[in-house]
């Protein structure tokens, strides 16, 4: 079943705040028989990432905007890294979110080719465990979870594997 990316900006003075927002997003997308697969919140309280399952993005997105949690923006993405299954056992172990704007003309093919020729790179940064990563099917951007102990040590990460950072989010606990 295809997976879907939703992002919010919020502001919250601690996690607690954003429950009920988990709370209705969560009501939306089982009300059409979809899934939450995980939330991502940065440490600044600023944005909420909702990793989200269901056949019909179309209906998702009408579900979560009609009980007044639309998000700010909403993309179908493909899983890389993990299977699912992983991704369900897994949610808490990230605390770094990576954000990269893909470069223009690149295809999904191409960024699947590049992303299995330089995962091995990951070995030179073993204080670093990449997780996975969610691609916009549009290729607009792609968000890549990592469990690392500080920033310092996921920009070293990046830079192995050759991928820039355009944005870096220290995940809440």
């Amino acid at each position: 079943m295809p997976l879907f990316l939703a992002e919010y900006r919020v502001q919250a003075s601690d996690r607690t705040q954003l429950e009920p927002l988990f709370a209705a997003i969560d009501r939306a997308v089982r009300q059409v028989g979809g899934e939450v697969i995980e939330y991502q919140v940065g440490q600044d309280l600023a944005i909420l990432y909702a990793v989200l399952e269901h056949s019909d993005g179309e209906a998702l997105q009408k579900s979560l905007e009609h009980t007044g949690v639309g998000p700010q923006d909403f993309a179908q993405v493909r899983l890389v890294g993990q299977s699912l299954e992983e991704v369900k056992a897994q949610r808490g172990d990230a605390n770094y979110l990576v954000e990269w704007d893909l470069p223009a003309g690149l295809t999904m093919e191409a960024y699947l080719q590049r992303k299995a020729e330089k995962s091995p790179l990951y070995a030179q940064v073993p204080e670093v465990r990449f997780l996975r990563t969610y691609v916009r099917e549009d290729m607009a951007k792609c968000v890549c979870l990592y469990a690392a102990p500080d920033e310092a040590a996921v920009h070293r990460a990046r830079q192995a594997v050759s991928a820039p950072v355009d944005r870096l989010t220290r995940l809440c606990s």
